[in-house]
């Protein structure tokens, strides 16, 4: 018996150590790339890939063409198409109703607050406020903490921009780092969120900027040029798919933004950006053939949002354009409610992200019912000929309007962060602050050219191809996690794109 006790003993722990063995092996043969690495390139209209495509070099954004797989028609599907919004939503895979930044500034505990402040952290890098930042607003998972949780936590994400927010939400909650650009004192940093000391490598390469100007920095290809650099910084400092386990960095070029407000989407210097940025690209690539090994990473593409054409330059082709001027519109509506309410108060907090927020503690204090006013505003607004349609975001499924603006509304409205009631502008018509302004353009809207973005991916297991099916921003990050085998992210509401 006790021969058979041990023989049985013996036979229980081969297999135990086979069963542990083969689990050791299956997940040691799970391919995943070295390195994944997100580029976001804002205010990146659809169209540049091919309105400066002569002038591209074969490296940069020809090589993502030519080599890579090419989503052709990848949407917004939200509003507003802001900034804020679309690095979250790339990276979670989810809207704001879902995700939490309804804008890059939002309303929150009864005020107007910035997507990324933080007051319980500090700024590491300098003496400045730029670092009191961190992801505590973003409400779901991005790609990159979901790749953490598939390694044990083994793999590393950093993300890198000039914008804190383009650095900070694409990274998510878990990331070992997230730098962006102090521009007062010209140099990277990050918050108290992630450490409370920069690492060496970060400080190194500060001391190789210099002493450049804001202005120098946002408007000037030294912008791209800092970025990328901090980039490959980033990868050699720290180590960055040199591991056992996959790593994460994302990019985020925000010259192309500021350059595109300030002078707008058909100004030589909109070009002369591109242009610099397509040869940044090529040296990147080339760098990460060189340091991570041609075929041993995953880059992809894309943009946060597009840009409409600038109004002027619209008109004066004999295109119908206009301008949309919030603060005109409060006034003509609080005078509106004022009347119908009989009342001297203001009932309109502000107009911003083509949303009227209502003065909630006003309208309380008055006795007045929030639902009765929201109809009201309707009621000031419906009439005006510059909005092809107002709804009262509470019953905006109600609405009478095309089911494809519709859904963008829905998915856009966050009820505990965005306002009362959607304005939807006619084609070509933007909001301008000063009607001395209209050189340059914005974004915000639902229409093509704010939501027609690029989304390529080439290198690991990609092969060279394009499609015309229908994708929205939403299956970036199921797409990217279906490439490398990991669960998608828990808001995400988009498909895996692959094979399409």
């Amino acid at each position: 018996m006790k021969h058979l006790f041990f023989k049985s003993k013996t036979l229980f722990t081969a297999i135990v150590l086979c069963v542990l063995g083969c689990i050791n092996v299956a997940a040691a043969n799970i391919e995943r790339p070295k390195l994944v690495i997100g580029i976001a390139v804002d205010q990146m209209r659809w169209d540049y890939l091919y309105r400066y495509y002569d002038l591209y070099t074969e490296g940069g954004f020809k090589r993502l063409m030519n080599e890579g797989y090419n989503y052709e028609n990848t949407m917004i599907n939200y509003i507003p198409s802001v900034t804020a919004i679309g690095h979250s939503s790339i990276y979670t895979g989810s809207v704001p109703a879902i995700h939490g930044i309804a804008g890059n500034n939002f309303y929150k505990d009864g005020k107007f607050t910035y997507c990324c402040a933080d007051s319980t952290v500090s700024t590491v890098g300098t003496k400045s406020k730029a670092g009191m930042m961190s992801p505590c607003n973003l409400l779901a998972t991005t790609i990159g903490d979901e790749l953490k949780v598939a390694t044990n936590f083994q793999s590393k994400v950093i993300g890198i921009a000039l914008k804190d927010r383009a650095a900070i939400l694409p990274a998510g909650h878990g990331a070992n780092g997230a730098y962006w650009m102090d521009f007062d004192n010209a140099k990277f940093v990050t918050s108290t969120y992630y450490m409370n000391k920069l690492p060496n490598w970060v400080e190194k390469y500060n001391r190789t900027i210099g002493k450049a100007t804001k202005d120098q920095i946002r408007y000037s290809p030294l912008g791209n040029k800092l970025t990328v650099e901090m980039a490959k910084a980033a990868i050699e400092g720290e180590q960055l798919g040199m591991g056992a386990a996959t790593d994460m960095l994302t990019i985020s070029f925000s010259c192309p933004d500021m350059i595109g407000h300030k002078y707008g989407t058909h100004a030589p210097i909109t070009q002369d950006i591109y242009t610099d940025l397509d040869q940044r690209l090529a040296d990147f690539f080339s760098f990460l053939d060189q340091k991570i090994g041609k075929g041993n990473y995953l880059v992809f593409l894309t943009a946060d949002h597009g840009a409409a054409n600038n109004i002027k330059m619209l008109q004066d082709h004999k295109i119908a354009a206009g301008g949309f001027y919030p603060k005109e519109v409060k006034e003509k509506l609080d005078k509106c409610l004022q009347e119908k309410f009989h009342t001297t108060k203001s009932l309109v907090y502000t107009i911003s992200d083509y949303k009227v927020f209502l003065d909630h503690n006003a309208i309380a204090d008055m006795g007045l019912d929030l639902a009765t006013v929201r109809t009201a505003v309707v009621d000031c607004l419906k009439n005006d000929s510059q909005f092809a349609f107002v709804a009262d975001l509470d019953h905006i499924a109600e609405a009478s309007m095309p089911a494809v603006i519709k859904e963008k509304a829905i998915n856009g409205y966050n009820r505990f962060r965005s306002g009362d009631v959607q304005l939807i502008l006619q084609p070509a018509h933007y909001e301008i602050y000063n009607s001395k302004d209209v050189g340059g353009t914005t974004h915000g809207l639902w229409n093509p050219y704010d939501a027609h973005i690029p989304f390529l991916v080439m290198g690991w297991h990609v092969k060279h191809g394009v499609t015309q099916a229908q994708t929205y921003i939403t299956d970036i990050a199921p797409t990217i996690c279906s490439l490398i085998h990991i669960q998608m992210p828990n808001g995400c509401i988009g498909t895996s794109a692959e094979g399409k």
